[in-house]
């Protein structure tokens, strides 16, 4: 009976440190929240490099996927699921920084530590993924006024800002202004919720109607998406010819639009490090580590100080940069650019300027 006893009692440490998957300090569940299918990259890029790298990095580790559809409640709904079901550390890219905010005060209480992955949320984030927003935005610009040419001093720009809820987009407009300030005229200015390419057309179409199309000499466009709502504004005007308009995200759309002249840029984020380094954070949080380890800088959020941070540097890619850097990164093929060119055309080139 005694032995009994004292086997029982041994039992009781370990049953107590089974509730976040303890019981295998190497394996674990990594909660992933994406946003939507709003933007290509989610589906096409982040999430597949995301479990890939938590596979390498730690390969009995699970993976639970949620993609909240643009839907900050659909998203805080599925955190608490995945926080009730026990996982050890949750990667979140936030539909709405501020509304997340509860949840994020939830894992935190749970003790469950909150990686904010490509946008900085709101709220007791334990660490920052992403790219350098401000050198996003002189990106776009720093392209932009090379491609105005004379009319970089005292041209007509349109700035196309993105959702107003991301603090992204206030980073990004803010990097942009940094260069066009004291350089051109900002004859419109919006915001687009929803980062999305209807509300871009509308926004273009109003600004066509208003400066008419022949006195808008660049469009600072902030992603892709929209870069796509712009241009298919200027063509709904009949415009004799496209200005130069900017982009983000490297979809594969937009680098078709490059290469066919459509579009002059686009800022192209290198996905592979960005889920390299979100995994790792990841996994040592899991592990118990401290974020400040692999941390390269720290941000301020409007809640939390000194979040360790990792702000990884972006590239732009024009029509003659397409191959040195999205093909040789094995981002697309050349195959997959062109596609089947129509008898009759020119072959598909990557190296063709902006016209």
């Amino acid at each position: 009976m005694v032995a009994a006893l004292v086997a029982g009692l041994l039992t009781v440490p370990v049953a107590a440190c089974q509730g976040r998957g303890e019981s295998h300090p190497d394996g674990f569940t990594v909660g992933l929240l994406l946003p939507g299918r709003a933007l290509p990259r989610w589906e096409r890029f982040d999430k597949p490099l995301i479990e890939k790298r938590l596979a390498e990095r730690c390969p009995r580790c699970r993976v639970e996927y949620a993609d909240a559809g643009n839907d900050p409640t659909r998203q805080r709904q599925q955190m608490t699921s995945m926080i009730t079901r026990g996982v050890r550390v949750l990667i979140l890219d936030a539909a709405d920084t501020r509304a997340l905010r509860s949840s994020i005060e939830e894992a935190h209480d749970a003790g469950v530590p909150v990686v904010a992955y490509d946008r900085l949320a709101e709220g007791p984030v334990s660490g920052f993924v992403s790219f350098d927003g401000a050198r996003v935005g002189r990106l776009q610009a720093e392209a932009l006024l090379t491609a105005m040419g004379d009319k970089a001093h005292g041209g007509n720009v349109v700035m196309m800002n993105g959702d107003p809820a991301s603090p992204n987009a206030a980073w990004f407009r803010k990097g942009a202004l940094s260069v066009l300030t004291g350089k051109v005229r900002i004859g419109r200015s919006y915001d687009t919720p929803g980062w999305s390419t209807e509300n871009a057309h509308v926004n273009m179409s109003a600004a066509i109607a208003a400066l008419r199309p022949e006195h808008i000499d660049g469009v600072l466009a902030a992603n892709d998406a929209m870069a796509a709502g712009v241009i298919s504004a200027f063509k709904g005007a009949h415009a004799r010819t496209l200005p130069p308009v900017t982009g983000q995200d490297a979809d594969l759309d937009a680098v078709r639009r490059i290469v066919r002249g459509e579009q002059y840029m686009t800022v192209y984020k290198p996905f592979r490090a960005e889920a390299d380094a979100v995994a790792a954070m990841a996994v040592s949080l899991g592990r118990g580590g401290d974020p400040r380890d692999l941390a390269t800088t720290a941000v301020d959020s409007p809640t939390t100080r000194h979040i360790p941070s990792v702000l990884l540097t972006p590239r732009a890619v024009t029509a003659g940069t397409v191959r040195q850097t999205l093909v040789k990164d094995g981002v697309y093929t050349m195959d997959q650019i062109c596609g089947p060119v129509p008898r009759g055309r020119p072959p598909c080139s990557a190296n063709r300027p902006h016209t």
